[in-house]
């Protein structure tokens, strides 16, 4: 089989959060770009209409549904609107996320909650809903988690949004062994840093450059980085894998 084939999402609809700007944007144009019907979910209604825009402008087909992925009294509404314009989402990308800086012993019992219920509490929420609206089409999907070596390496500088990550790390490995016998995948993706409008202070200050220029392939990572493994994960080519996280950081975690 030919590579081309083999990633191709043909007939396949894609439903991303957090898709108005950064890495969730990346991930609808590309899923479009590959044939995909691309559901485009966020808070900004504007921004996500310029992504809609940029999709139907190479050829591909693109749905907005502004919703706050934290409120789940909008998530069926959400399904639904995507079920009615494309049919059942083959593909759930659960990117949306959020930050802050400090220790545990920094951080206001606010920005803890309101970091956990989007990058944990909504992913898992969004992802039961996907596979169990695939079960009752009787179809096999996808679903992917965009954690972060954040989850893995849990800094110190970063406590709320590595507890997070962490522990989406593990609700993906729970979500593949209960859904698996269903046929429906869960992987998760952990970008090292990347390109976008959460991280470019840092990235930009003197303690983000010298930190990348440490990495072993020397350069920070940008959001068409993770187009492979975003793709081997949604498409065919990845109908073996479930349970997995997929480092994609250039190489941070053997430094």
């Amino acid at each position: 089989m030919k590579a081309g084939s083999l990633f191709d999402l043909t007939g396949k609809v894609v439903l991303v959060t957090g898709a108005s700007s950064g890495l969730g944007a990346r991930f609808a144009q590309v899923a479009a770009a590959n044939g995909a019907k691309a559901v485009l979910v966020g808070r900004r209604a504007d921004r996500l209409a310029e992504v809609q825009r940029r999709i139907e402008a190479d050829g591909g087909a693109a749905l907005v549904v502004a919703a706050d992925v934290t409120d789940t009294g909008t998530m069926p509404a959400a399904f639904d609107a995507a079920e009615a314009a494309f049919g059942t989402v083959d593909v759930l990308v659960a990117n949306a996320g959020i930050s802050a800086w400090g220790g545990l012993s920094q951080v206001t019992p606010a920005d803890w909650r309101r970091i956990m219920d989007t990058n944990l509490d909504a992913a898992i929420w969004w992802s039961t809903e996907a596979a169990r609206r695939l079960i009752a089409a009787g179809k096999r999907g996808s679903i992917i988690t965009i954690s972060s070596i954040a989850g893995l390496l849990v800094p110190g500088g970063l406590a709320a949004y590595g507890v997070s990550k962490s522990a989406l790390i593990a609700a993906t490995k729970l979500l593949a062994q209960e859904l698996g016998p269903k046929g429906v995948r869960v992987n998760s993706i952990a970008p090292g840093w990347m390109t976008s409008e959460m991280t470019a202070e840092y990235l930009q200050s003197p303690d983000g450059i010298a930190n990348v220029s440490s990495l072993p392939l020397g350069r920070h990572g940008e959001p068409e980085d993770l187009d492979g493994a975003f793709l081997l994960l949604a498409s065919d080519a990845g109908r073996h894998i479930t349970g997995v996280t997929l480092v994609v950081d250039g190489g941070d975690l053997i430094r």
